[in-house]
């Protein structure tokens, strides 16, 4: 199992996992759902209590990946396989992201 904390403008809102079956859930944390303030992740995935769970990587996330000859030179370099969205996301989205989210692995995501 994989982990990452999503960040909204550098405060954490929710937990992205990817289960040892390749699935995924996306859980936001309790302090970010008890402040009404606090705007949802994505229109994709708006603020509830309950878990998503998906069978791919949430389209939200997805589309901070780079694309194409980018994705290729990337995954090369980081030997990351060009289907790990997960761990491409995991190396890329926590400094070089684009808008408000980013991504930082979990301290006992491996």
């Amino acid at each position: 199992m994989r982990q990452a904390d999503i960040l909204y403008k550098g405060e954490v809102a929710g937990l992205l996992t990817q289960h040892n079956d390749g699935t995924f859930s996306f859980t936001y944390n309790e302090a970010w759902m008890s402040n009404s303030q606090k705007p949802a992740v994505s229109l994709t995935l708006p603020k509830i209590t309950r878990p998503y769970h998906s069978e791919t990587l949430f389209p939200a996330f997805i589309n901070m990946l780079p694309e194409g000859f980018n994705k290729q030179i990337i995954c090369k370099s980081l030997r990351i396989d060009e289907n790990d969205y997960f761990g491409l996301l995991l190396n890329v989205a926590e400094h070089d992201a684009i808008g408000a989210i980013t991504v930082k692995r979990t301290a006992d995501s491996a």
